[in-house]
This record gives structure tokens, sequence and C-alpha cells, in this order.
């Protein structure tokens, strides 16, 4: 007996997962019995370069997912509205669903997932972060023995490409974002990419899986890459770091709270060159683990497109049948749900305490603009060192008539600290601004 999906959306992942659907030669032998039952699109007169029979597709949407003969459901239409109804939807009537949609996820997992575990149904989400590398499999099984310190990567290739092209061509962010955009690299509407919220969605998605706590996507410190200059990337190169937007989830050791609490933050970051994130450019997406006892892991390739991501999806629906294969009609709990599998369910109910950002311990990087008087950097070092920041180093850059460029760098700090110091200095007579201030590993 085979297993009958219906698919949502024929876009450009939608199409993907057909095409692997519709070509099993030389695949898993299960991918034979995966069968694509019913097709949901907006539009039927949407000119699409995969051609499907004309019965199996339809604008009905709800009808797919109501379907009694639907096994799976996969949702790959994206936004949070009419996805999160719809799965919800497909959860109501017994369906398993596998999703890209990390937005939805991001902000209605809580919901998906208190209503998956009680009709005993699967959520799983391979697709939703990284594109085709899989990460989320990983943590959830094969590195689940480990207790988890830190994840951490570069998990949007749009920012990524557009940080790599400013530090090849030493340009300037909105040049190389109206190209990127030219190209397709980038959306007409940039801002989920170059804002962060991409990157922070996705973080949020793998901070609960490798800390088994729901995370509250408001509590996600997340900034962007448009204030960032060739500046300040020249600067860095000088220093021994390249920039790259990094997102980090991790456990907080330094903080007195009897409570654990985590860091979970996305914002540009200086990498040191020696660090295996800093050699990941172009679209590419990395995520790097830290764990006990296995010390640490990276897994890199394609973040986005139509094959990598489709690979993740057909994943996921290979997961839910080989556990219906073996499982089907046989396991049941006492109250008459089925069993599932708690290595690929997602059952934690709890959140996790996410700790305030001023209260991150860090390296900073800060470049000033000053008036070319004596006596400026040692002004600088007596308000840092008021405020218990210690400086790594501290460089005059350049002198442009009566204004001087000086970039400190400091070693682990407390950021509120480190904004007071800041907020000190800006006051000073000496300061004619503060053209950035970043932060680093």
């Amino acid at each position: 007996m085979g297993f009958k999906i219906g698919l949502l959306g024929l876009g450009t992942v939608g199409t993907g997962t057909a095409k692997i659907l519709l070509d099993p030669v030389q695949r898993h032998p299960l991918v034979k019995e995966l069968e694509l039952y019913r097709v949901g699109v907006k539009s039927l007169e949407k000119p699409r370069s995969l051609e499907l029979p004309p019965e199996i597709v339809t604008t009905d949407l709800e009808a797919i997912v109501t379907d009694p003969a639907v096994d799976i459901v996969v949702e790959v239409i994206g936004g949070l509205e009419p996805a999160r109804s719809l799965i919800l939807k497909a959860i109501e009537h017994g369906k398993h669903v596998v999703t890209a949609n990390k937005a939805a996820i991001a902000r209605f997992g809580d919901e998906i997932f208190t209503a998956a575990t009680k009709a005993g149904v699967y959520v799983l989400l391979e697709a939703a972060v990284g594109g085709g590398i899989p990460v989320i499999e990983p943590l959830k099984q094969s590195l689940c023995s480990n207790r988890i310190n830190a994840v951490m990567g570069i998990v949007n290739g749009t920012t990524n490409y557009i940080l790599t092209r400013m530090q090849n061509e030493g340009a300037d962010f909105a040049d190389v974002l109206a190209d990127a955009q030219r190209l397709g690299y980038a959306e007409a509407d940039p801002t989920a990419d170059v804002d962060g919220l991409d990157a922070a969605d996705k973080i949020a998605i793998l901070a609960s899986l490798a800390f088994g706590g729901r995370i509250k996507l408001s509590e996600v410190h997340c900034e962007g890459i448009r204030q960032i200059s060739a500046a300040d990337i020249a600067y860095a190169e000088k220093l021994g770091f390249v920039i790259k937007l990094i997102a980090i989830a991790k456990r907080d050791s330094q903080l007195s709270s009897e409570l654990e609490q985590l860091q979970v933050r996305v914002h540009p970051t200086l990498v040191p060159k020696t660090h295996p994130l800093a050699s990941v450019n172009d679209v590419y997406n990395a995520i790097l683990i830290e764990g006990d006892p296995i010390g640490q892991v990276m897994f890199f390739g394609p973040g986005a497109g139509a094959g990598p991501t489709a690979s993740a999806v057909v994943s996921d629906m290979l997961n839910i049948a080989a556990i219906l294969k073996v499982e089907r009609g046989n396991s049941k709990q006492a109250n008459g749900t089925p069993l599932l599998d708690p290595l690929l369910a997602c059952s934690h109910q709890h959140y996790c305490a996410i700790a305030p950002i001023a209260e991150l311990s860090t390296r900073f990087y800060a470049r000033f603009l000053t008036k070319d008087t004596p006596g400026v950097i040692g002004k600088l070092g007596t308000c840092f060192g008021n405020h218990e920041v210690s400086l790594e180093s501290v460089v005059q850059t350049d002198v442009r008539g009566d204004v001087a460029e000086i970039v400190v760098v400091t070693h682990d700090v407390r950021e509120g600290n480190f904004r007071q110091a800041l907020a000190e200095i800006q006051a000073m007579d000496a300061i004619a601004s503060i053209p950035s201030t970043l932060r680093a590993l």
C-alpha cells in the first residue's frame, strides 16, 4: 500500500518536490510508494514548467487537507496565512504534515505542535532551516545523546551573498543589494532577509530543538546588515576578521541567575578568519553545533533553491512513510491515539528563558569619528575603564582634515556596560560620531 501525498503549492519548492516524486529511479525504493495524489495551486491558468495531469490539480486547498485518502500534507505555499490554517486543518483531520515554512513554525509552532501531539501526527520541517542541509533531523536524532551547548551559523543566503560581495569588491551595501535584486538573489522587498527576520525565525526553530523548549520569537534579539559599510568591512579585514550575519543560540553560563537562560540572537558579527564560519561565502549556509561529548560539528551546503529544499521536503515524507509502513494500524496507546516516535515528534511544552541582550557577554568592535585633538584615545580608554570595559586593541586608522577615525576592539564585556560607556563617549565634545558598533566572536 502506497502513501498519498497532498501537495500545497507548486512554486519553486513545490515543483522541485513534484519532480522528485515523479522520477523515483535510482532513489530510495520508498520514493516509489509516495503517490502525488492532489496538488493545490492558487491559479490554474498560471504557466508552469511542470505539466501534471489536470485531474490532480485544484485550487481548493482545503479539500486536499480534509480528503480522507490523503496520508501526508506537504505545505510549501509559504507565508503565514492560509498556511497556518491549512496546517491546523490537516492535523485536525489526522494528516501528517511536512512543511518548509519557517515563518509559520517560528510564530505558531506552539499551537501547531500542541495540536499535532494531541492528534498523534507528525509535523516535520527539515526544509524550514538551511534548505537542503540536513540539520533538524541530526539535532533530533544523530546528536540527541549530546548536551548541546551552542548552535550558531549563517542561515540566510541573501545576506551572506551581499556581505561576500561587499568584502570582495569594497562596495557599499545599497549598491550590492540593488545588483542582488537585479540578479534574483534578493527579493524586491528584501526586508525579511537584510533586517535579519528570516534568520531569527530559523534560529528560534533550531534553539527549540537544541535546548528542548519552545522559543518566543519576540524575545530573539534581531539586527540586520543595512548599517554595514565598506569601511567596516575593510577595518575588519585589517584586524583579522570578516563580517557575517550570524544567528546564535547558546547556553548562557555566565549569568548569575539560578534559572538557566539562553542567548538567542541574530546580528552582524566580526568573525575571526580562523573560525570555521569565516570561509562560508556567497549564498551558502552553514550551521555549527557544539555539544558534549561530540565537540564541534558543522553542516554546510546550499541554503535555498528548488533542488536542495525539495530534497529536504521529500526526506521528511520518507521518514513519515517509513514509520507508517512499519506501524500502520498496530501501535496504539491506551487512549487510542497513535504512538509517536519520540525522536521525530515535537512534544516539549515549556518555554525557554531567554537572557536580555543587556546581560550578554561578548567582544565588541566600535568605530569613532573624533576631532583630531590631543588625548582623545586616553579619554576613550578612561571612559571604557570606568564601565569595566577592557580594550583588546585601539587603532587610529585615518585622519581627514581635523577628523580622526579610531577603531577599538574589546575583550569579552557585558553588553549593558559597553552601551553605558558608549552613551557617555557620545556626549564628549571630542567625539563627532560613532558610525558603527558590532559584536565579535
